[in-house]
């Protein structure tokens, strides 16, 4: 396999660079239809466990490659976004990992719910149709391949709590805090 990821058995390729961000490094991967998987907390290890998961469910190894051209806007927009530069994500993205309710949700999301605000479980249900399905739609929450970019920590409980995250609660207030949703922890 090359540098730029060619190898998978249908031809495609992925690529991958680990950013640091302010709230830990970032993983992010990218084919050539766009990024396609954003990983919290990429240790050594949880970076190569996600590689590993990606290289069955892509059909090819994921090569690291900073310098990629599939992943250089993709890696200048986060960092902008993390330095208080950019509001909104600007991005070709890959939904292939995620079909049916959970990608209409998380499209929803993405085009929907814009910096500094947030929606409820419920609210995000009932914008795809769905009223009654606040539960499901936290499903979709935790199975987003593209956590930041499509900004899942945006939902939240509606009874004012913070609700769940993948990439856990600290995460959560620090990139509500970074969008003026909470304020900055004192400590």
């Amino acid at each position: 396999m090359n540098i730029d990821g060619r190898g998978g058995h249908d031809g495609r390729q992925a690529v991958w660079a680990v950013v640091d961000t302010g709230i830990g490094p970032l993983l992010l991967v990218a084919t050539a239809q766009g990024l396609v998987n954003v990983v919290f907390h990429a240790t050594d290890e949880v970076r190569d466990q996600a590689l590993g998961r990606l290289a069955s469910r892509l059909g090819t190894e994921p090569v690291e490659a900073p310098g990629s051209p599939l992943l250089a806007e993709s890696i200048r927009q986060v960092a902008a976004y993390f330095a208080g530069e950019r509001r909104d994500f600007d991005l070709p993205l890959d939904w292939s990992l995620s079909s049916g309710f959970n990608r209409e949700v998380l499209r929803a999301l993405e085009s929907g719910v814009r910096y500094g605000a947030v929606v409820g479980y419920g609210d995000l249900a009932g914008r795809v149709g769905q009223p009654g399905a606040a539960q499901a739609v936290g499903v979709a929450m935790g199975s987003n391949p593209l956590p930041v970019v499509v900004p899942c920590h945006r939902v939240v409980e509606s009874d004012g709590g913070i609700g769940g995250f993948g990439g856990g609660l600290e995460t959560k207030r620090k990139l509500l805090a970074l969008e003026g949703v909470l304020p900055e922890p004192l400590f």
